[in-house]
């Protein structure tokens, strides 16, 4: 997920309201008006909610966030996908599900047509001229239904039952994309710098229409929206541009609230109690860096082998650790929670501690002995260890929110809402159902250092719950590999990362 531009971010909430007063016009009326549809058949729509935006571009910046309010609204019934995959050898596949008078239909999407779990690729055709009429723009963009949904009518639904955003997660398993009847979401991307647009100051005229493999398929009208477009230039980015934006993502929370306390009473955790199922991801996003940039350990010329990795929690019930600080300790102790499927407490007991990083780029509590990576060689004998053992646990990706008891809005979504103060005396981290914890190892001392390693065949490997400290259901699927050919020489080594099955995600 993506943060968005603080500018951005007022303008979707101008853009939302502004979404309720439209269908003067008619933009809200249903597809196909006078053909009889079931009843559920949800009725999508392309509308803008405004008809001229204005956006500015920042100096320094590699182009501008263009959201052109347009959105896409849904009546009659939820428009609703699950996409999934079976294996990391098989084509991601995605149907949509209409639930019409007690029956559900499932209508697969052709084949090939959706490839990863970010959304819908080539939904929206974009077309922007200057005012003489030059074209400056051509392009199509993704959508994901997920991508900040709002109500359109007083009578709609007051929440969402369907997730925040679509997983940019290369090793992402399964997807729930939705919107609800009288609900509409958010055509535009979000605020990254790989979907910038490059438009200097100006005046422009931008068109926007659904692809037609997209209106045929879920019967979408055929129409074109016309916005006005005004690029203004800024002096400055105003703290957070393009290439400063972090991925990162906040939600509100039906997950228990951290103890203000100790528990009384014995710990206790008996072999049915439902428990996490913590499941490594292989590592991905590989690079060589140098020491550049700073941080612990950091040595400039140095050739360090980068990486992300991801351990999810595949369930069937989430993992809660709690911290309690005794007054003047430096460390917390830490504790496992337990829950039946009603979400009621039902065992705990003691797993380790917590511990205050006081570093740059962390600054809160961290969990022992969550995870461990290592570099191996070809025969899989361990070469490296990563520095990083300690995390705090966030719900950074949506890794499968197909599986039992997936919790959509999950507890704790970004670092800066789950990982407690210096001075707390108690923290509740938590890893929902379905959800994923992604480290980026791209600091010295966590990342591994390879520059004096001979050029050859290694493996990334990643271990989930290492000293078995956390209770869970398996530990059968705590550990992957991913491998890696170094090349190069030092100061300018090189990696080659080969397919992990279908994924070409290096």
């Amino acid at each position: 997920m993506t943060r968005q531009h603080p500018n951005a971010l007022r303008r979707s909430a101008v853009i939302a309201a502004a979404a309720l007063t439209v269908g003067a016009a008619g933009t809200l009326a249903a597809p196909g008006a006078g053909a009889a549809t079931p009843a559920g058949t949800p009725k999508l729509q392309l509308i803008s909610a405004t008809p001229a935006v204005t956006v500015d571009r920042w100096e320094g910046e590699p182009g501008l966030y263009l959201d052109l309010g347009t959105y896409i609204t849904v009546d009659g019934g939820p428009f609703e996908l699950r996409v999934t995959r079976k294996s990391y050898n098989d084509p991601v596949v995605a149907s949509q599900v209409i639930r019409s008078g007690g029956r559900t239909v499932t209508k697969t999407l052709p084949k090939g047509l959706v490839k990863d779990f970010s959304g819908l690729p080539g939904f929206l055709k974009v077309s922007i001229s200057d005012e003489s009429g030059a074209k400056k723009v051509d392009t199509t963009q993704s959508f994901c239904p997920n991508n900040r949904a709002g109500r359109i009518r007083p009578d709609a639904p007051a929440t969402s039952k369907y997730p925040d955003g679509c997983s940019d997660n290369p090793f992402a398993l399964g997807g729930v994309w939705g919107v609800e009847k009288g609900w509409a979401a958010a055509t535009s991307q979000g605020f990254r710098a790989d979907n910038a647009i490059d438009l200097p100051a100006g005046v422009y005229t931008a068109k926007v229409s659904v692809a037609k493999k997209y209106r045929d398929f879920f019967g979408i009208p055929d129409k074109t929206r016309t916005i006005k477009v005004t690029v203004r230039q800024q002096d400055s980015g105003g703290g957070q541009g393009l290439a400063g934006a972090e991925r990162g993502r906040k939600s509100a929370s039906k997950s228990p609230k951290p103890a203000a306390e100790r528990l009384v009473g014995k710990a206790a955790v008996a072999a049915d109690m439902p428990k996490p199922d913590l499941r490594a991801l292989p590592a991905y996003g590989i690079a060589i860096t140098d020491g550049a940039e700073g941080g612990a350990g950091a040595v400039a010329a140095k050739d360090y082998l980068a990486f992300s990795a991801t351990v999810w929690n595949g369930g069937p019930s989430p993992l809660v650790v709690d911290g309690f600080r005794k007054p003047g300790a430096e460390k917390m102790d830490a504790y496992q929670y337990f829950y039946d499927a009603k979400g009621k407490q039902v065992g705990y007991t003691p797993t380790g501690t917590m511990e205050w990083d006081p570093r740059e780029g962390h600054q809160h509590w961290h969990f022992s002995d969550f995870a461990s990576y290592r570099l191996l060689g070809a025969d899989k004998k361990e070469i490296v260890r990563s520095g990083k053992e300690a995390f705090c646990l966030a719900n950074t990706d949506a890794i499968d929110y197909t599986v039992k008891n997936a919790n959509w809005h999950p507890y704790n979504t970004d670092l800066a809402t789950a990982c407690g103060e210096e001075t707390a005396v108690s923290v509740r981290e938590v890893l929902d159902v379905g959800n994923g914890d992604t480290y980026s190892q791209y600091r010295p001392g966590q990342s591994f250092d390879v520059t004096d390693l001979p050029n050859g065949t290694y493996y990334i490997q990643v271990i989930a719950n290492p000293d078995n400290r956390l209770k869970e259901q398996s530990t059968t699927n705590n550990v992957t590999y991913r491998k890696v050919v170094l090349g190069g020489t030092p100061g300018a080594r090189t990696v080659t990362v080969p397919k992990y099955g279908l994924i070409d995600a290096s």
